[in-house]
């Protein structure tokens, strides 16, 4: 496969699939450091536009690269590079996970993604936006320019058109859904259960919905910025659900109130650790504790099951709950993934043509400039020839140089395609 005039298309990342949590916590990078990551990555060799897509689930370099850095061993190896540098983890703790895309196979991936077909619960809502707010932070640091903007448009008009015309998104999941499933078939219910939330973003107030749903009747919210917490805590308040917010400093006072803890701050340290077990179980006179860690890093150490009556599942353990759903979704899944192939397809013509506009402008600027000195060549036996007459050699010249072009223009597209294949 060839590159564009406008460089290759590059996609290096580990996910869920590829590295477990112990890795991908390792390379996480927080929104406010996000913008920092994307200006750094602009700078390693070859790397002319460039954007980075940090979730739970994934970390992703999406790069286009000069065509002379872009040799498939170098590439990988400056990328690798710049996640060993930025995050001070060993090469050979990232490689054995590394998946590497390039041009198209790098365009479907990116497609797949923000459609949420690479989810771990496929037809989740949120990674579109996760994708876009990754795609503003690289546009608002400059990483992003003519070639990616276009690629990202397009990736959004896909993952729209994948909602609107298949069903992936019925009964819409997400991690927080499925966090709260597992709480439920390990309870058997959630009526009169307490559920502590710790970390007041977008995760927590989707779990808070659907703890109501499940007859969660007692929420408690906490978080660093106070005012997150009691806006949640009051968004949530009604007749048949009492909500506090608790103060984040009074966390590990008031953390033994809850049956089940759902957590997911996005701290760079671990809040909860084995000691932290011992002492919630020895105040609740050893009724069980359950941790639901959906943060990356985690929040809650993995130790913490080793103290009886404590149970933490991480976001690893969420996946046979996603299993479970992917197989309700198969169908509409493989709806979702022939849109992919065709707008694959659509986008790579697009990108053919647009590689052979100025080869096609040339000639055809060529060919108009010999047509037109052929014409004041020939102007004096043209003397004697009415308007009409004069139009009717114009129209002719313009004809025969359109037909006479017409193989050649042919063959240069049909070029540019072939190569591209390649």
């Amino acid at each position: 496969m060839s590159a564009t005039t406008q460089g290759r298309l590059v996609l290096l990342g580990i996910n869920h699939n590829t590295a477990p949590i112990e890795v991908r916590e390792r390379l996480a990078i927080p929104a406010e450091r996000l913008a920092d990551a994307t200006r750094t990555l602009l700078h390693q060799p070859g790397v002319r536009e460039g954007l980075i897509l940090s979730t739970c689930n994934r970390v992703e370099l999406l790069t286009l690269q000069d065509d002379a850095e872009a040799a498939p061993s170098q590439a990988k190896t400056d990328l690798l590079r710049f996640l060993h540098e930025y995050f001070a983890v060993p090469p050979h703790d990232i490689q054995p996970h590394l998946y590497e895309f390039r041009e198209r196979e790098a365009v479907r991936h990116l497609f797949r993604v923000a459609s949420s077909l690479d989810s771990m619960v496929v037809g989740e809502p949120q990674i579109l936006g996760q994708v876009k707010e990754a795609y503003t932070v690289a546009r608002d640091a400059g990483a992003v320019s003519t070639h990616l903007e276009a690629l990202m448009q397009r990736t959004f008009t896909v993952a729209k058109k994948i909602r609107t015309e298949t069903q992936i998104g019925s009964s819409s999941v997400s991690i927080a859904s499925v966090a709260v499933d597992l709480a439920r078939k390990i309870f058997g219910s959630l009526y009169g259960k307490t559920v502590l939330l710790v970390g007041a973003g977008k995760m927590s107030e989707l779990a808070a919905r659907h703890l109501i749903q499940q007859g969660a009747s007692s929420i408690l919210v906490t978080n660093r910025t106070q005012s997150r917490a009691e806006k949640i805590a009051s968004d949530f308040n009604s007749l048949t659900v009492h909500t506090e917010a608790i103060p984040f400093e009074a966390l590990y006072e008031q953390a033994d109130r809850a049956d089940i803890v759902i957590t997911s701050t996005g701290a760079p340290q671990m809040i909860f650790g084995r000691s932290h077990g011992q002492h919630f179980l020895h105040r609740r006179r050893n009724r069980p504790m359950f941790f639901i860690d959906i943060a990356v890093p985690r929040d809650v150490d993995p130790r913490m099951n080793e103290v009886e009556g404590c149970f933490v599942y991480d976001i690893d353990d969420l996946q046979q709950v996603a299993t479970a759903n992917l197989a309700d979704r198969s169908r509409e899944a493989a709806a979702a993934e022939n849109i992919v192939s065709r707008e694959v397809d659509k986008y790579q013509e697009r990108l053919q043509s647009r590689d052979a506009v100025p080869a096609i402008k040339a000639l055809q600027q060529q060919a108009e400039q010999l047509r037109q000195a052929e014409l004041v060549r020939s102007q004096s036996k043209l003397a004697d020839l009415t308007a009409q007459q004069r139009d009717a050699v114009e129209a002719l010249t313009r004809s025969l140089t359109a037909k006479l072009l017409h193989p050649q223009l042919t063959a240069l597209r049909e070029s540019t395609r072939k190569k591209d294949s390649e």
